[in-house]
């Protein structure tokens, strides 16, 4: 099943230390950056981070380097990064907190039905889906875009762009929620 430090799981490390590097750096002084350029890095730290998302489970499979303790470690990195930069969203007032709520508690709580289901055998019923993907697609597109928030190169308000992905985000979390609950409770 692979070793637990190889080139998949260390890109799953680098995410999880961004984390708070994306959460720090809007408490860095206006004096070191100014707020456009705090956007603008947690953005692309944001961005980073998600790209090694997907290029640690395509290197695990190409480079036949999973592992148990890669599959845990990866979607642990995917929730705390999600979670994190709602929070930050929150607080500066990008995101209302009912949606952070809607997010990061279907997170929480698909988690635990999977730990259940995992438990009782029958893991396969609430494996990753596609409705689940998609949501994460949504999401992964809506945070960065709140992150930026100002104009992106005059082409469009990164702001107003991503409060519509983030609400189409929510809906999508309580779909994909939904459809987890109903496979779980034939059980």
């Amino acid at each position: 099943m692979g070793k637990p430090l190889n080139i998949p799981n260390l890109l799953t490390w680098l995410r999880i230390v961004l984390i708070p590097l994306v959460v720090g750096v809007f408490y860095l002084p206006d004096a070191w950056l100014a707020a456009h350029e705090k956007n603008q890095a947690a953005t692309f730290m944001f961005v980073l981070a998600a790209i090694t998302d997907w290029l640690d489970g395509w290197l695990a499979r190409k480079l036949d380097q999973q592992s148990a303790f890669g599959a845990f470690l990866d979607p642990v990195a995917d929730k705390l990064m999600v979670a994190a930069a709602l929070i930050v969203l929150v607080q500066l007032l990008r995101v209302d907190a009912l949606i952070a709520l809607i997010i990061i508690g279907r997170e929480i709580a698909i988690s635990a039905l999977r730990e259940w289901m995992a438990q009782v055998g029958s893991a396969k019923l609430v494996a990753v889906n596609a409705m689940g993907k998609i949501k994460t697609i949504v999401q992964m597109i809506a945070i960065p875009l709140l992150l930026f928030h100002d104009n992106f190169l005059g082409l469009f308000e990164a702001r107003v762009l991503g409060e519509w992905f983030i609400y189409a985000a929510a809906l999508l979390t309580l779909a994909s929620m939904a459809v987890y609950i109903r496979a779980a409770s034939r059980i």
